[in-house]
């Protein structure tokens, strides 16, 4: 965290820091927070926002990345940040204590804490305006990418109001006919289509039979197109796609991987990676001169803990890490971009073992994982579960960039929100 106090500095002139901000202007140079008169600081605003959200990412979540891929003397990118606090992530709810996607999604999109399953609603089911509906308003690019259904509950949180997250084709509805994301890259294609209409991703694959067309608004693919949207679903779709107008890229039936329990069934692979995602949505969101705001949520980290599977869960963590290095490279050379990495809630209650340690997992999906080694020695870990559940730890924050220092503490999910929408919106 931030040190809490700071040397104080000699006051200066009024055309003194005329010319100093004149010349920060001409090299480009974010300038610094400075006293307000009203009394507290000033702080800088963000021109974009980028949060990443690692689904289901609690601090051992991030550890056993760090230590199967970077070792002990390494950091992760997303650990790089120059703030770092954590996350309370209870909801309002009447009946459970731990949170679902849906309801922690929305305390982070709105400020607002609500009830398990609800959307961009809050406890009676009243819409609230959300960090990407204020962006919108305020001019900014907009855009959403996950590797689950684009509709599933995080981006839906911030681009949509319902109290069912499963109302999913009601989300894509108001997704292009609504909110209005300038990009929207992910999997999730069956809820677009009405029963009996494939798409570009035929009903009942081999990797999971079950998947078919299971929309009930329509075909709503065709919609956005006609609503202005350009359409792709392959990676080499995205790879050529120059859009005018907004981009719309569905790349699987539902979640862009199959989370099963380990075997051959289980494979984190997504159509197109996420890091590929991100940077198309970077690229398009960036012409805009008022800036952007952007969410991109790894959902493999989630859904591989909820089959207690470590090993995918690493690779998803590894492919979230590389997509946060992917923003944080744009970053320095966008110093008015607001970065945020963040854990909706943890999943798995998974802890990091020596091998000799006892198994208290039990058995079937939540038997013991591994051993692992530890990236560049022979030393080597075994990972432990309690549930293939969420659980009520708290998460960890990582933040830089305009802003980023209201940040570094203990804070609730909705002190995220009021802290990305002070710093997006200029507001103290």
């Amino acid at each position: 965290m931030p040190r809490s106090s700071r040397p104080s500095r000699p006051l200066l002139g009024a055309a003194t820091l005329i010319a100093l901000a004149a010349t920060a202007a001409a090299c480009g140079v974010q300038p610094a927070p400075t006293a307000d008169p009203a009394g507290g600081p000033r702080h800088a605003r963000a021109k974009n926002v980028v949060v990443l959200q690692g689904d289901g990412m609690g601090i051992a979540h991030r550890e056993l990345v760090r230590l199967a891929t970077k070792g002990q003397d390494e950091e992760l990118a997303m650990d790089s940040l120059d703030v770092a606090g954590w996350v309370h992530t209870d909801p309002l709810d009447p009946e459970d204590t731990v949170t679902d996607s849906a309801a922690s999604a929305t305390a982070f999109a709105t400020g607002v804490r609500t009830y398990n399953g609800a959307v961009g609603v809050d406890a009676d089911g009243r819409a609230l305006p959300t960090l990407l509906e204020q962006a919108r308003r305020a001019g900014k690019a907009t855009g959403l990418v996950t590797t689950s259904q684009v509709t599933d509950a995080t981006p839906a949180a911030y681009g949509s109001h319902v109290p069912d997250r499963d109302d999913q084709s009601e989300i894509a509805r108001q997704f292009i006919e609504e909110t209005r994301p300038d990009v929207v890259l992910g999997g999730g294609e069956d809820r677009w289509l009405p029963p009996g209409e494939e798409g570009a991703w035929p009903d009942h694959p081999a990797t999971d039979p079950t998947e078919e067309s299971a929309g009930t608004q329509g075909n709503l693919i065709e919609r956005a197109q006609e609503l202005g949207y350009h359409y792709v679903s392959d990676a080499e779709g995205l790879a050529a796609a120059r859009p005018r107008g907004r981009l719309l890229g569905l790349f699987a039936n539902e979640e862009m991987f199959e989370h099963r329990n380990e075997g051959p069934d289980a494979l984190y692979d997504p159509a197109v990676p996420l890091r590929d995602m991100a940077s198309k949505a970077l690229d398009v969101l960036s012409r805009d001169r008022d800036g952007f705001f952007l969410l991109v949520e790894e959902e493999g980290v989630d859904e591989m803990a909820h089959h207690n599977n470590a090993h995918l869960t690493i690779e998803a963590g590894a492919a979230l890490d590389s997509t946060v290095q992917l923003v944080l490279d744009f970053a320095e050379t966008h110093p008015d971009t607001l970065v945020v990495v963040v854990g909706d809630h943890e999943t798995g209650g998974l802890a990091i073992e020596n091998p000799d340690a006892d198994d208290e997992s039990g058995d079937g999906e939540s038997t013991e994982d591994g051993p692992f080694t530890v990236a560049g020695t022979d030393l080597e870990f075994v990972v432990d579960w309690t549930t293939e559940q969420h659980t009520g730890a708290a998460t960890p924050l990582t933040a830089q960039g305009p802003g980023a220092d209201r940040l570094g503490r203990v804070q609730d999910s909705t002190d995220v929100h009021d802290a990305i929408a002070a710093a997006m919106l200029g507001r103290r």
